[in-house]
């Protein structure tokens, strides 16, 4: 049966048809109407290749004046919502193409997803990745099935010669883009979000150059119900779908060279099917600084137990940034995408939020270089109820009278007002006590 509806129009408003760049050789889609039906279509043949994942009602809700309900992509197999639009996308392959095989060129999460995906379908799958690429994401890769080499050193070589091999071996060289098949695919997020919490009044998700998963689930909630807000959220350093839909066309020019940190929201904008839905289907687009994505990481982490990514926190962040003041007392759907962060930068991340979070403070103070003095900072600092992180006493250097010693400490606090406490009882005891700003 054909759905007809006025969202439906507006989708084929939409998606005019507009010339690829001819750089895309990676598949060839035609720049139709996405439908409602195409989505519908992709949750069932998907259906048994990809989690159905939980949104729950967060904790986080008292904190910020709203029902807050977190639909957790994080929990897909590779931990990113690509899976969805990368297993339609290859579920869709002709069989002699998916005898041939498939080949990509990057360490983001759509190559990550093909090659787990790909492996699970029996497709030959080929990751081409430059020497920079941290060991756990290729060992990744490998583990899920593909065939990894490493070839180059910049993405631009890896790209060059992955479209080499695919011309060379009948490979189809896969890049992601906005095709309708990838853009269905991605839009069963919000086909479940809306069976899975009723009465929604707004959705938020990661937006920046890579907002298929965007565009395609405000098909499906606009097509189920047009009063639901959909809201995108990008970096503020690098507002590249702002950018775009100012302009009319996909904006290369505010592309982040912090990827590691900031994943797919901060790539070039790559399609003008998902930028012209976007244009058409989503109510706002906001922008959050980097201190609102890491403090979201840590709210995450503590309250949800959720270890994710500058993209998967970048949703709650404009709630903890408090960009979205109409949405208090609102029933609101934040999509967590993806969790692929590596340890050494998340232990970055979470030491930099819970100072930005006024939870971790350093003073320095000059005391009498005699037994007892720093014994009774210390007790201070216990009365306090402060934890000491670290001490260090400095002897040599100090500028002030003979025989005092300058003492530099770190500490935590539970909160900004145990630490102004904090700060006003030290001065009391010891007036030239300076703190190190953040």
């Amino acid at each position: 049966m054909k759905i007809v509806s006025r969202n439906e129009e507006l989708l084929r408003d939409a998606l005019s048809c507009i010339p690829q760049p001819s750089s895309r050789t990676s598949l060839a889609s035609c720049n139709r109407l996405i439908r409602f039906e195409d989505i519908s279509a992709a949750a069932f043949k998907i259906q048994c290749g990809v989690q159905k994942t939980p949104c729950m009602y967060s904790r986080l809700s008292k904190q910020y004046g709203m029902d807050i309900y977190l639909k957790k992509e994080f929990l897909q197999y590779t931990g990113s919502v690509k899976e969805r639009g990368v297993l339609y996308l290859l579920m869709s392959l002709p069989q002699e193409q998916q005898r041939k095989g498939v080949i990509v060129a990057s360490d983001s999460n759509f190559s990550m997803a093909v090659a787990h995906h790909a492996s699970e379908l029996r497709v030959p799958v080929f990751v081409i990745l430059p020497s920079s690429t941290a060991p756990g994401r290729l060992r990744t890769c490998r583990d899920y099935g593909a065939m990894v080499i490493s070839y180059g050193t910049t993405a631009k070589e890896c790209q060059v010669h992955a479209r080499r091999l695919a011309q060379e071996n009948g490979y189809l060289y896969l890049e992601e883009e906005d095709s309708a098949v990838y853009l269905s695919g991605l839009g069963t997020v919000g086909l479940e979000m809306y069976e899975q919490v009723p009465k929604l009044d707004a959705v938020i998700f990661p937006a920046g150059g890579h907002c298929g998963l965007l565009a395609g689930s405000a098909a499906a909630l606009k097509h189920l119900n047009p009063h639901i807000s959909v809201i995108g959220v990008e970096s503020e350093s690098f507002p590249v779908l702002q950018q775009s839909l100012k302009a009319g066309h996909p904006n290369d020019d505010q592309a982040c060279n912090n990827h590691h940190f900031y994943g797919d929201v901060s790539g070039v904008c790559f399609g003008s099917n998902s930028l012209q839905l976007t244009g058409k289907l989503v109510d706002k687009v906001v922008a959050v600084r980097e201190e609102d994505i890491l403090i979201s990481m840590l709210r995450l982490l503590e309250y949800e137990r959720a270890t994710v990514d500058a993209e998967g926190a970048i949703g709650l962040a404009a709630l903890v940034a408090g960009k979205l003041p109409e949405l208090k007392g609102k029933r609101v759907a934040v999509v967590i995408c993806s969790g692929n962060v590596e340890l050494h930068l998340l232990q970055q991340c979470i030491a930099r939020a819970l100072t930005l979070d006024n939870r971790v403070c350093r003073f320095s103070l000059v005391i009498s270089d005699c037994p007892g003095d720093l014994s009774k900072l210390l007790e201070v600092l216990a009365r306090e109820e402060a934890r000491v992180l670290d001490i260090k006493q400095e002897r040599t250097f100090v500028t002030s009278e003979l025989f005092t010693v300058e003492v530099i400490c770190t500490v935590e606090t539970r909160d900004k007002i145990h630490t102004a406490q904090l700060r006003n009882a030290l001065l009391e005891r010891y007036p030239t006590a300076a703190w190190t700003e953040r």
